[in-house]
Order: C-alpha cells, then sequence, then structure tokens
C-alpha cells in the first residue's frame, strides 16, 4: 500500500541520516581526538539527545569512548588499514563467526566472499589458515587480503567501484559474476529482518548479492547479533533462500524463536 510505502521510505532515510552522522563523528574524532554533545548537535542540525544515542551505541561496538558531555578517540590495537568504519565495529562478534563460517568450507571447495565487513573477517581468517587449498571469488575488500596467498587460487569480480566498502557493482559486474558457480557462498546484510527478509542498504550491493544467490550452491549469511531488525531500502531475498545464517552468542532469544518458527537454520558461533 502507498502509506507502507511511505512508512518504509521514512525510514530508510533515517537509516542513512543516521550512518551520516556517525561517520561524521568519526572523522571529528581522527582530527581533534575528542567531541563535544553540544558542538556536534549544532553542527550536524540535530538534537543532543540524538547525538547522545549515536555516541551511546558507538561506545557500545567499539568505535569510540564515550565521556561526560561527549566522546574520545580509542586507541584501537587493529591496525586501521581501510577508512571503512564497519570493519572496525564488533570486530569480536565478526572474527567468531568467521572462524564458524570456516568450519563448514571443505577442502578444495569454490566459495565466493562479498563485500561485507563480516565477509572480510572470514577472509583473514582463510589467509592465516592453510590447511584447505580453496577457490576464491571475492570483492574487492577480501581479495586485497588474500592476493598472493599460496593456498588460495583468487579470481576477481570486474565492474564498477563504488559502496561504503569499495566493491565492484553494476551491469558489468553482474554479468562477470553469472559466468561462475561455487560451492558456498558467504555473504553479508544490512540487517535480517522476519517480516521481509534479507535486507541491503542499497539497490546495487542487492543487485550483486541477488546474482550471488543464484550462482552458488548453499548460501551462508555472515550476520553479527545487531543485524537483526532494523530499517532498510532494498530486499535481497526472503530468509528461507539461504542455507544458513552464522551469529554470534549475543542474539537475542526472541531471535532464536522467530528462526525456530520460520524454520531458519540459525547457527551460533
Amino acid at each position: 500500500s502507498i502509506r507502507r510505502e511511505q512508512m518504509f521510505s521514512v525510514i530508510n532515510y533515517k537509516v542513512i541520516e543516521m550512518e551520516e552522522r556517525r561517520q561524521a563523528i568519526l572523522r571529528k574524532l581522527e582530527e581533534k581526538g575528542s567531541v563535544r554533545v553540544a558542538e556536534l548537535s549544532k553542527e550536524l542540525g540535530c538534537s543532543e539527545v540524538t547525538i547522545r544515542n549515536d555516541i551511546k551505541n558507538m561506545d557500545q561496538e567499539g568505535l569510540l569512548k564515550r565521556t561526560h558531555g561527549g566522546a574520545l578517540q580509542i586507541d584501537s590495537k587493529t591496525v586501521r588499514k581501510y577508512s571503512a568504519e564497519s570493519i572496525y565495529r564488533n570486530v569480536e562478534r565478526k572474527k567468531q563467526i568467521a572462524a564458524c563460517a570456516y568450519a563448514f568450507i571443505e577442502d578444495r571447495d569454490t566459495i565466493i566472499i562479498d563485500d561485507a565487513s563480516s565477509s572480510f573477517y572470514l577472509a583473514a581468517y582463510i589467509k592465516e589458515h592453510p590447511e584447505k587449498r580453496l577457490a576464491v571469488v571475492n570483492s574487492l575488500l577480501a581479495g586485497n587480503e588474500l592476493a598472493g596467498v599460496d593456498h588460495v587460487e583468487l579470481y576477481m569480480i570486474g565492474g564498477h567501484v563504488g559502496g561504503h566498502l569499495s566493491a565492484t557493482m553494476g551491469e558489468a559486474a553482474l554479468q562477470n559474476m553469472e559466468q561462475f558457480h561455487v560451492d558456498k557462498a558467504f555473504i553479508g546484510v544490512h540487517s535480517i529482518n522476519f517480516d521481509v527478509g534479507l535486507t541491503s542498504i542499497a539497490t546495487p550491493q542487492m543487485q550483486v548479492k541477488r546474482t550471488i544467490l543464484k550462482v552458488a550452491e548453499q548460501v551462508y549469511v555472515l550476520a553479527d547479533s545487531s543485524k537483526f531488525g532494523g530499517g532498510y531500502v532494498s530486499v535481497i531475498c526472503p530468509i528461507q533462500d539461504v542455507y544458513k545464517i552464522i551469529t554470534d552468542s549475543d542474539v537475542s532469544r526472541e531471535n532464536i524463536k522467530k528462526a525456530q518458527e520460520s524454520n531458519i537454520s540459525l547457527v551460533i558461533a
């Protein structure tokens, strides 16, 4: 219905607006080392309550350190090779998920790893574990980790480069992807919504993930517990279209129950 579409349009706008605020906060921390709620509120044109909520959530995700009236840049042990902040969000959860996902990969498998931050940590895990020889079709991010690795036969997807995590997309990428057929694919999603399915932040990423679903025998979704629920822009597919969803131990009992009721194979790392 028109009203339902209007509601989703508002939700989608708010999701994008929130991501832009978070990026702005992180840029300020890079410049100054600390930020104040009152200053951010004026600069970003939103309420102090909104900024406090952003800072609270980012503190919980390990992106900054919340202080009275503001936030501090954290001293991270992770070397920040990439600018996308989502790679450094919920890192330990994503590493647990990656280790769990690796257990589902067999020696000599052919796999696809997409451009999601959770998938990046699977690529990093594969790099450090030479006991399985694999053929891997990759996004730019994962491919950068696996280039030159002896136990990986690497294939890259061509096409226009864009998106938050610098992935190839567009018609050329889709046509290139369709030339492959793989045993397993490992993809990330913007959110898992039990009412509508797996969602993406934008249409180009959604199209690539839909193509991956076509060329893979089994598709595994790598999603930390923060991915359940929330707003979205594009629907990739019904949840039942994927083989397994791998998440972390912080997933709520409510979502475990919903997965069971929907007959979804939910693996907890």
